[in-house]
């Protein structure tokens, strides 16, 4: 049996062709059954530009061709099984973007393929949930699988974090969010449990490195049309007065000329309400020039390009304890545990449910 012709512009590994295509199996965590079913499947999801023009428009000259090429999948899988017959080598069990993806390759067409990219978009969105962006996006392939249940002593905040990421997951307008407050409360623990959440409703976390932050331009547009939400998160958002990073980043938030992805929505935490950190010298004095004014109306404004500000207090000494009772799976401490937790906290720590969670996780 002769090798069938490759598809045009379905992407496929280049060692599928080989003389031995079994190693390019085992570069892949593949679900159980079929492993060049599997394959073949996931390499719809890796055919970036062909889903891009799909998740654009659906151009009549695209359809023939892309039939055709699902015709050759599909004689290339039966064509792979005759010539190697393998087992299952799954590792784990399959996506519902991926069990998609099966059903177009088995008796799909190009209009169900394009309805596969608007629904699950491509590779890596489709099947990965969490992101690193410093200049390249990195998907992180096991995200902190931290939840809401951790934190204690916020709902109010959360409840308000909640209702506005909701918003933003139902396609209705949603405001840029900073989240500050003191260390050790909770904030990054709140964003990165938004992801553990709303994964399966299609929220994707990328959190946004130093690094990357002026970069931002390009990451935008590179999530532009793609079918899930975006929350872009920066951890620990600050500048020091005398750094000009600050205004460069202002004006990446409110003076760019392109057009902010609807797909996005930009959330930070930060342990500074102004985001600015300034000495009592960085303040001009009754009576200064109107320039020193206009300088500290320009850092305040930093923040107000945040539309919703939630507060994340520091706790006091009532509140570590619930927390660490909380850890602690208990509804209320013994004086033994008590005792000790509080030494833990003022040898140092402080109040704070970090802090509770670390005892917690020393006594456990």
């Amino acid at each position: 049996m002769t090798t069938p012709a490759p598809p045009r512009l379905i992407s496929l590994p280049t060692d599928l062709f080989d003389a031995d295509p079994i190693p390019a199996l085992l570069k892949r965590p593949l679900p159980h059954g079929d492993p060049w079913g599997w394959l073949l499947a996931q390499a719809l999801f890796e055919s970036e530009p062909l889903a891009r023009r799909f998740l654009r428009a659906y151009p009549a000259g695209l359809i023939r061709i892309v039939n055709e090429d699902l015709k050759r999948l599909r004689a290339l899988r039966n064509w792979l099984q005759e010539r190697h017959t393998l087992s299952d080598l799954g590792c784990r069990e399959a996506t519902p973007a991926e069990w998609a993806a099966l059903e177009v390759l088995e008796r799909g067409d190009a209009e169900q393929l394009a309805a596969l990219y608007q629904t699950h978009g491509f590779a890596p969105f489709s099947y990965t949930s969490a992101f690193v962006w410093n200049d390249e996006l990195l998907p992180v392939e096991h995200p902190d699988p931290v939840d809401l249940g951790e934190l204690v002593g916020y709902e109010k905040q959360l409840q308000t974090l909640l209702g506005n990421v909701e918003r933003f997951l139902q396609g209705k307008p949603a405001l840029p969010t900073l989240l500050y407050g003191a260390r050790g409360t909770g904030k990054s623990t709140a964003v990165k449990a938004l992801r553990t959440m709303y994964a399966e409703e299609g929220l994707r976390l990328v959190e946004v490195l130093p690094e990357g932050l002026f970069s931002l331009p390009e990451l935008l547009e590179r999530l532009r049309d793609l079918p899930q939400r975006f929350l872009l998160y920066i951890d620990d958002l600050s500048y020091d007065a005398g750094d000009p990073g600050w205004r460069k980043f202002k004006a990446l938030l409110d003076g760019a000329v392109w057009a902010t992805p609807k797909n996005t929505l930009l959330i930070a935490t930060s342990n500074r309400k102004n985001l600015i950190r300034e000495g009592w010298s960085d303040r001009p004095d009754p009576g200064s020039e109107p320039g020193a004014w206009d300088s500290l109306q320009e850092k305040l404004a930093l923040a107000d390009r945040f539309g919703l500000h939630v507060t994340f207090p520091p706790f006091d000494q009532k509140l570590y304890l619930r927390a660490v009772a909380h850890h602690l799976n208990k509804d209320e401490l013994d004086e033994s545990t008590r005792a000790a937790a509080l030494r833990f906290a003022l040898e140092g720590h402080g109040f704070s449910g970090r802090t509770a969670k670390q005892f917690a996780d020393l006594v456990k």
